[in-house]
């Protein structure tokens, strides 16, 4: 008996989230005589509250065969080697650091910034800033690409930042002219069949769609998932304060770097993201803490005279995820399946992975339902353990000037995963075994990442206690590691 063909999959939404589940659906079922349909209303814009990337972005462009070259211009894309985090700490000598991507140079470097955590966590005073450890800050406080000379061999991990808009506009050109279908309307009620499963689109002007599987893409509305199957969302409101975000662009005053700036306002965080035609720039705030015009007002000052005459645009954030992505034959994606703040550019990274992890589970289980709860697993203990990463930015802050950063410092509303992390750093155990038993061996965030927070906020013994190291104790060489990271820096051309 042969296989079931490939379903007709509708997807309700377009804009990034929307067009890269279509690519990723088409481009694994479309050779098997699967079909992608793209319903998108001309009315309804894109969110676009983020910018930024992880590496998940550039993989996505790789196994679709799409160059750097094809779609960064049109995109007004740029590289992005990590994240710069300013203000989050008050201690002396820790007021930034920069979380990298780490890289194949990496592996020489980071056991070397591990052993010196660890010996700087028993009280020990040697050098464990993650400034000087990886290959990616390097390149980034030098504003060099990560596009290496033909004679290095070693190519570093990276991202991208990129305008939001135009990379929806070039995925729905490059998709339709690969086979999906797009079609531009409005829709006003999702019919369900007599099983509870969703039948067919209903759009104004009286056209239906039919599918076979559909894909909720219509953002914190969540039409298919939420509203009319009335799957439940689940709030991380209990430890991610944050719930809005301010957001202005400005004109470039210079020479960038390729790197997101993440730093610390007085009720949250503001973004600073270069793209080849501007500066993105957002506060992400909490509106239990600041009024919106209190938040105008900040991110305004913080940009001195480059925001004067730019409209400030108001967002509001559903943030959590929903209890199950897939439901009956809907697959709930992008905006309405969940939403973590943007302070790790996670959002595109959970949708290609959704995507991916879907057509595998719906094709295993021979275009049927039989992997369902295994992917839907998978699914929110990722959403589980990003957001624990996200949550450890604030629960480990060490500032103290405003009472939003204090609460946050104080909120004890934590996952027994991310307990389990900060127990080890501060009883001196193993944080990649740590790791491991927290996340059953996902990862979702490397061993260097959970280092990287913990040792870029100085969370270490205080200053006065520190003491010098003894002979029995072994250390890494800063000033060597820095060294062979400068040497290897040479082989990258400045932006």
């Amino acid at each position: 008996m042969s296989a079931p063909a490939p379903p007709h999959v509708v997807v309700l939404g377009g804009g990034s989230a929307g067009w890269i589940t279509a690519c990723l659906l088409h481009h694994e079922w479309a050779g098997r005589g699967g079909r992608v349909t793209v319903v998108e209303s001309p009315q309804i814009g894109i969110i676009g509250v983020g910018e930024g990337s992880t590496p998940q972005l550039k993989a996505f462009f790789d196994h679709l065969g799409i160059a750097e070259d094809e779609w960064m211009g049109p995109c007004e894309a740029t590289y992005k080697l990590g994240i710069r985090f300013a203000g989050w700490s008050e201690r002396a000598g820790y007021e930034s650091y920069f979380h990298p991507f780490p890289g194949p140079i990496d592996l020489h470097s980071e056991p070397g910034f591990i052993a010196n955590c660890a010996a700087a966590r028993r009280g020990f005073d040697v050098p464990a800033h993650p400034d000087d450890w990886f290959l990616a800050s390097e390149l980034a406080e030098a504003g060099r690409s990560p596009s290496p000379a033909d004679t290095f061999p070693f190519r570093p991990s990276y991202g991208y930042h990129f305008n939001s808009h135009r990379l929806g506009e070039f995925l729905r050109e490059w998709g339709t002219t690969h086979g999906i279908e797009h079609r531009s309307l409005t829709v006003s009620e999702i019919e369900m069949n007599e099983k509870g499963d969703v039948a067919a689109l209903l759009c104004e002007g009286g056209e239906r769609i039919e599918g076979d599987l559909f894909v909720d893409c219509s953002g914190f509305r969540g039409m298919i998932a939420q509203a009319r199957m009335g799957v439940p969302f689940r709030s991380f409101g209990e430890n991610l304060f944050n719930d809005s975000a301010v957001v202005m662009p400005t004109a470039h005053s210079g020479a960038f770097k390729p790197q997101t700036e993440a730093i610390a306002m007085k009720a949250g965080w503001r973004w600073s993201i270069p793209l080849t035609s501007r500066v993105g720039n957002g506060y992400v705030y909490s509106s239990h803490y600041l009024s919106d015009d209190e938040a105008e007002a900040e991110l305004r000052a913080s940009l001195c005279t480059a925001a004067d005459g730019v409209e400030a645009r108001f967002l509001k954030m559903k943030v959590g995820r929903v209890e199950t992505s897939w439901t009956g034959n809907c697959l709930a994606a992008g905006l309405a399946q969940g939403f973590l703040e943007p302070l790790e550019a996670t959002a595109l990274h959970i949708v290609i992975v959704t995507a991916l992890e879907f057509a595998s589970a719906y094709g295993q289980g021979g275009f049927t339902a039989q992997n369902r709860d295994a992917f839907n697993a998978s699914i929110a203990a990722r959403y589980d353990g990003i957001r624990d990463y996200i949550v450890g930015h604030y629960r480990l802050n060490q500032r103290t000037d405003t009472q939003y950063w204090r609460n946050n410092a104080a909120n004890d509303e934590l996952s027994d995963g991310l307990k389990a992390m900060m127990t080890a750093w501060f009883r001196h155990g193993d944080m990649r075994e740590a790791n491991e038993r927290a996340y059953g061996g996902r990862n979702y965030y490397a061993n260097a990442s959970w280092h990287c927070l913990f040792a870029g906020y100085g969370t270490f013994p205080p200053a006065e206690k520190m003491q010098p190291v003894p002979d029995t104790v072994r250390i890494a060489d800063r000033n060597a590691t820095q060294v062979m990271l400068q040497a290897c820096a040479q082989n990258f051309p400045e932006i």
